[in-house]
């Protein structure tokens, strides 16, 4: 692994602007098209109390219930090639997660101990598709258990390198099994989900939002109700007027208890070391000083 670095105070800034662009480029889309995203998770929680980003979150998140992410997924040509692009199993073969990143083009990031990976890399907002649930508590855990087994085949690629003794053997022989099987599986959920069932929803590829941060009530640990992600109204971040929960309250509520209170200073953490990142403007300049001494 290569050494793990931070992001210093003017790239931390420069990195949330980054992505503001890319949130910014995604909204314009999806206005275009009536199609429903929200803000989510430390992402509304900004807006509501900060309205923009958390001053110390180094990350965007947005989400969207399945046949709304679909329907983004035909107009991904209307994205701003300058700004960026999104980045998918389907778009991109060599990725391994089981949801979207809206990527910076003309970027570089890599997060620490992911330096082997064969996938794109870049500065990203991460784009939650949300997929149905059974209605059944007891099913919902079932479920919860087939899609945690599938995530860690998908994170075998990297755990194998990071980790030790028994962990690394486990690892390297999940890594072993096709990358289709765990997307296959995925996408039997996918099919089966509709935005005007009533089931409850989470995203099956990233462990269940109920069960992170506080202890949820059993019944609703697992799914969350669809009208958090399509009764909506507009926020103000950073500036610009982005869509999010109409409830925020119920929703930072059940994501984060007492989400008005700050945290203790030594809580707020940038999320994850990376090894390189570079900004769109800084390979710009490379870029043109590799033409000007080329002349």
């Amino acid at each position: 692994m290569n050494d793990q670095k931070v992001l210093s105070p003017e790239q931390f800034r420069k990195m949330q602007l980054t992505q503001l662009d890319m949130l910014v480029d995604f909204d314009r889309v999806c206005r275009e098209h009536n199609i429903t995203y929200v803000l989510f998770g430390g992402s509304l929680l900004g807006a509501v109390r900060h309205k923009g980003y958390i001053p110390w979150d180094d990350d965007a998140d947005i989400a969207m219930l399945r046949e709304d992410y679909d329907r983004f997924k035909k107009h991904l040509d209307e994205l701003s090639p300058g700004i960026c692009y999104f980045q998918d199993h389907d778009t991109d073969s060599e990725y391994r997660w089981g949801y979207g990143k809206l990527r910076r083009s003309n970027s570089q990031y890599v997060r620490a101990g992911q330096e082997h990976l064969k996938c794109k890399t870049g500065i990203f907002v991460d784009v939650f598709p949300l997929d149905d649930v059974p209605k059944s508590v007891f099913r919902q855990i079932l479920q919860d258990w087939h899609c945690f087994c599938l995530r860690k085949i998908l994170w075998s690629e990297v755990a194998k390198y990071n980790t030790k003794g028994f962990w690394r053997i486990w690892y390297s022989l999940l890594s072993l099994i096709p990358v289709s099987f765990p997307f296959s599986q995925f996408n039997y959920y996918a099919k089966k989900s509709s935005n005007s069932s009533a089931n409850r929803v989470r995203c099956l590829s990233y462990p269940a939002t109920g069960t992170l941060y506080r202890k949820n009530p059993l019944r609703e640990r697992y799914g969350m109700p669809k009208r958090w992600f399509n009764e909506r109204e507009q926020y103000a971040f950073e500036g610009h007027m982005l869509y999010s929960s109409k409830d925020y309250d119920t929703v930072l509520t059940y994501i984060y208890g007492d989400y008005m209170q700050l945290p203790n200073e030594e809580d707020r953490k940038q999320h994850s070391p990376f090894s390189l990142i570079s900004f769109p403007d800084e390979r710009e300049s490379v870029d043109n000083d590799k033409t000007m001494h080329s002349k």
